[in-house]
């Protein structure tokens, strides 16, 4: 019985070497053949570890075969801590075979697996920095087909521009995108433009907006190094400035025509006071005027003004209509000739 028994767990050990042999065996012996330095024990262990061998073998045998050992950081250890992180092996492993093939000794292993690490594709940061990449400013994501900027003379201008960048891998994390440089170098030009004296000036030279924008260091804090920008087309567009000076000119009128109606109302209102004014002196006039024939009449009946008195006076007083109606034409009134 002990015997049958020592017989299974010798039986079921042997299973269990040959599944680890028929599972692992092809790797370490890719592994051996490459002088990848991944013992049979190391993929055995990173089994327990949640780890997939074939990635960092594969990924191991890429950097070596390509010139990289351990003395450029990549181990198996190094590898699998970067899997367990969540990162991506091959992709760095080729950035890294790129950047040492493109003689770009800023990126180490440390670096790419940051960047990569960072959400950034690592990969493509080292082919455009081998091979600058152009953007189109504006961008095609704006909707404008067009940078609109105005000269001091008033004239529109329409440029589009094309910037070619290469990565900054040292700025790669935190540095600022593309759409930072396509604002940036938009900013720039429009600046350029409006400190021209005259369009003319512009489109005789376009690279002086070139050199201005260039000048100002856009690129500093952004994950690119802007190489060079182009002027790929320039329109001239409307004359703001007349148009400018025709809105304020309209303006102008409007303010001087209200400002008129506001005098003429005044004047109105004013005329309208001075006949009110005329009204109430020719009404007190009146008044007096009435209290002419009462007087009269007091003056005879206290004795102070005599019969010849009154005629003397009515006698004045037809004289006086008399010549009025010879000066004017008129008929005489019966209140005017009593």
């Amino acid at each position: 019985m002990p015997t049958l028994i020592f017989l299974g767990l010798g039986i079921l050990a042997l299973l269990v070497v040959f599944g680890l042999l028929a599972r692992y065996l092809r790797l370490w012996l890719q592994s051996y053949a490459s002088s990848a330095g991944i013992g049979l024990f190391d993929l055995v262990a990173m089994s327990f570890k949640k780890v997939n061998p074939t990635v960092i073998v594969r990924s191991k045998i890429m950097a070596v075969q390509a010139g990289l050992g351990d003395d450029s950081g990549i181990t198996g250890q190094a590898l699998e801590a970067h899997y367990l992180a969540g990162g991506r092996v091959p992709l760095v492993v080729q950035a890294l075979i790129a950047a040492n093939k493109a003689k770009i000794d800023e990126l180490d292993f440390k670096l790419a697996t940051a960047i990569d690490l960072a959400g950034r594709d690592v990969r493509e940061a080292v082919q455009t920095s081998v091979y600058p990449k152009v953007i189109d400013c504006p961008g095609k994501k704006s909707g404008r087909d067009s940078l609109d900027a105005v000269a001091k003379d008033g004239i529109q201008l329409k440029v589009r521009a094309r910037v070619t960048v290469r990565t900054n891998l040292n700025q790669l994390i935190g540095g600022a995108t593309e759409e930072t440089i396509i604002a940036r170098v938009g900013e720039g030009i429009v600046s350029a433009i409006g400190s021209a004296e005259r369009h003319t000036d512009v489109l005789e030279n376009p690279d002086v907006i070139s050199k201005t924008v260039l000048a100002r260091r856009l690129d500093s804090n952004t994950a690119f190094e802007i190489v060079s920008i182009d002027i790929a087309d320039i329109d001239v567009g409307a004359n703001i400035g007349a148009r400018l000076q025709a809105d304020q000119a309209e303006a102008d009128t409007r303010v001087a025509r209200a400002n008129a109606e506001g005098r003429r109302a005044m004047a109105v209102a004013k005329e309208q006071e001075m006949i009110a004014s005329i009204e109430e002196s020719r009404a007190a006039l009146v008044d007096a005027e009435a209290e002419v024939p009462r007087a009269v009449a007091d003056s005879l009946t206290t004795g102070q003004l005599g019969i010849f008195d009154y005629y003397k006076l009515k006698n004045l007083q037809a004289d006086t209509n008399m010549r009025q109606t010879i000066a004017t034409g008129q008929v005489p009134t019966a209140a005017s000739t009593t």
